[in-house]
């Protein structure tokens, strides 16, 4: 079975925030909130790669004690907002699509593991182009379960035909760092996200500072 490297999508392949804040920021307006998050905020941005309810209970806490059920209610505002206006701040890292290409070259199956819904994934990663990229991608509401449990991951190194005990997983946080290490496999966290270099004290097998640096790093982590 082939080698597999698993991805998280928001904050380790692409940049999403933008237009997560922008959402976001549709949802406080469609609740009569006169509120706004910031994407050029390093605090609004390590938020909007959280997921939505993380956005929306930010923007509250500043406006005073955080109510529940305004999450809740502003929670489909939100994903229609994002539904209609996904890919237009969003881009790749740099060298995200290189570093996957060379993967699928050597023979490597791929694939993304988000806590995205899975509609809205697979119509992000459509509309960048790089869905012919990936072998498998499995989404927040794809599963009974999603990260941190590790079936999560494990159902999408299956999917991706895999091999479970050659596989990675690629990621930006503490939810896939846990994952990872539920799971019994690698984890890389990426530094370029709004946690920075702070993702070493998760203690992951490697640090990816640029994706030039990838297929070093895989070398050292499966064989």
């Amino acid at each position: 079975m082939k080698r597999c490297v698993i991805f998280d999508l928001d904050g380790t392949l692409c940049d999403t925030s933008g237009d997560l804040l922008a959402a976001a920021n549709v949802a406080f307006a469609h609740l009569g909130h006169d509120i706004r998050l910031d994407p050029m905020a390093a605090q609004d941005r390590a938020a909007a790669l959280k997921g939505g309810r993380s956005m929306l209970r930010l923007g509250f806490s500043r406006a005073g004690d955080v109510d529940e059920g305004q999450v809740d209610a502003g929670y489909q505002p939100l994903l229609d907002a994002y539904d209609g206006s996904i890919a237009v701040h969003t881009t790749f890292y740099p060298g995200a699509l290189d570093a996957v290409r060379r993967l699928r070259a050597r023979g490597d199956a791929v694939a993304i593991c988000t806590n995205k819904p899975e509609a809205l994934a697979i119509k992000l990663v459509a509309q960048l182009g790089a869905s012919d990229l990936f072998d498998a991608l499995v989404g927040a509401d794809t599963l009974p379960v999603r990260k941190p449990d590790p079936e999560h991951l494990w159902e999408t190194i299956r999917r991706a035909g895999g091999d479970p005990a050659r596989a990675v997983l690629i990621g930006d946080t503490d939810t896939d760092r846990n994952t990872a290490a539920a799971a019994a496999v690698p984890c890389v966290l990426v530094t370029f996200a709004p946690a920075g270099q702070s993702v070493a004290e998760l203690l992951p097998e490697a640090l990816l500072d640029d994706y030039a640096d990838l297929d070093g790093i895989l070398e050292g982590l499966l064989t």
